[in-house]
């Protein structure tokens, strides 16, 4: 279980000792140096000690040092630190070391910061970081790496590990149902825990981006499902993974139609797919057994099925929603149909959503409902989502 990050004030230093900390960053400057050295001998060795013990970035407290190697005539770091180029303050282009083609960035994040970035050469090639072996998915459908940036103090949850002892649950996957509200076929997939037959009527969480929850490079959450139930930190629960992707052409992709606080989408929950899945599965039918789970514009609409439709869900997760895009959720939000609900939301405070969860988390801490909040040093990205999928969940189903 990760703790609750406070937003915490960037280092101005880079090498000096930050106030209020007692670190020595006499590595950091000496190696510093030795890459910029005028003798190509000491430059050549630091560059291939940093290479091949996978030092790039180089990084050491609350500092970091960015490298790229080779011929351009310009060379920019973009990613979460900057808003992927919308934010103009943070000072984003690398410098040359004077008779060589090694370019650097100098920055300061918190030690715990976990944050996606590329390099973009000559302002028109975007690359991952070819010296860097962490990467992350992200991306609407998936496929799209990004290199990552791992602060000293960032650590991926176990829980996201595979175990070959653990009892897997199954999936059945693509399946097909026929909206007349809508008027199109919904894919979806349905996940059950192992011995699921022996276990009676499960509670059940509706998940929104369901592909990409489902991926293991990204929500990975099939693999946390398994280990909280087999760890019995969680009731064994089922979990349906809805796919917006039209299901003859997967590149189109409806959720910002569908997870726009869509009122059609709305009643194919509520009157049509619900009903379908409590017929089909052995799944609790109240809304104090019904959790319902999205990140970005499928948190906006976990919010929205939560806050409306006759109180359906009793749970609710909101990662880094997408409040901005429907302000009117704010106001849906202040008197909930179910007292009993329950909210866990978050963000990242690295140009996520963290002004838009501020404003929520006000509404939220005062009505009755039993809200949770939790911000990370990470940004809009799933190395962030998929961290929080095991406290979203034990916050839910946990055993008592």
């Amino acid at each position: 279980m990760k703790r609750l990050i406070r937003l915490g004030i960037f280092s101005a230093c880079f090498f000096g000792t930050p106030t209020g900390f007692a670190q020595d960053y006499s590595e950091f400057v000496s190696t510093f140096q030795q890459i910029q050295s005028i003798d190509s001998t000491t430059r050549a060795n630091t560059w291939s000690k940093l290479t091949h013990s996978q030092q790039v970035p180089f990084v050491r407290h609350d500092s970091v040092v960015f490298f790229f190697k080779g011929d351009a005539r310009s060379v920019s770091w973009m990613g979460d630190f900057n808003g992927w180029g919308y934010d103009k303050k943070f000072d984003n282009k690398g410098k040359r070391i004077s008779n060589t083609d090694i370019w650097y960035l100098k920055a300061s994040f918190p030690r715990d910061a976990r944050l996606d970035y590329k390099i973009l050469i000559n302002d028109t090639d975007w690359i991952i970081d070819p010296y860097n072996p962490h990467q992350q998915w992200s991306g609407v459908g998936g496929g799209s790496p990004n290199s990552e940036l791992r602060m000293p103090e960032w650590k991926e949850d176990p829980v996201l590990t595979p175990r070959p002892e653990v009892p897997k649950g199954s999936v059945t996957s693509d399946l097909l149902f026929t909206s007349k509200v809508l008027g199109y076929q919904i894919t979806h997939n349905v996940y059950v825990p192992a011995n699921y037959a022996s276990l009676g009527k499960l509670p059940v969480i509706y998940v929104t981006d369901g592909y990409e929850y489902l991926h293991p490079k990204m929500g990975n959450m099939i693999t946390v499902l398994d280990n909280l139930i087999a760890d019995k930190k969680i009731k064994p629960v089922a979990a349906v993974f809805i796919d917006h992707r039209e299901p003859i052409n997967r590149s189109n992709n409806r959720r910002m139609t569908e997870l726009a606080m869509n009122p059609r989408y709305a009643d194919f929950i509520t009157h049509e797919f619900l009903p379908f899945i409590e017929k089909n599965y052995p799944v609790e039918t109240t809304p104090n057994s019904r959790a319902i789970l999205g990140t970005s514009m499928g948190g906006l609409t976990a919010a929205y099925l939560a806050f409306s439709q006759n109180a359906q869900f009793g749970m609710a997760g909101i990662q880094s929603p997408a409040f901005w895009t429907k302000p009117q959720i704010y106001e849906l939000c202040k008197n909930p149909e179910n007292p009993t609900l329950k909210v866990f939301m978050s963000t990242g405070t690295m140009n996520d959503t963290f002004r838009e969860t501020e404003k929520m988390k006000e509404i939220l801490s005062a009505t009755a409902c039993q809200f949770e909040y939790k911000q990370v040093n990470e940004g809009h990205s799933w190395g962030n989502w998929r961290n929080l999928i095991d406290d979203i969940l034990v916050s839910f189903f946990g055993v008592k």
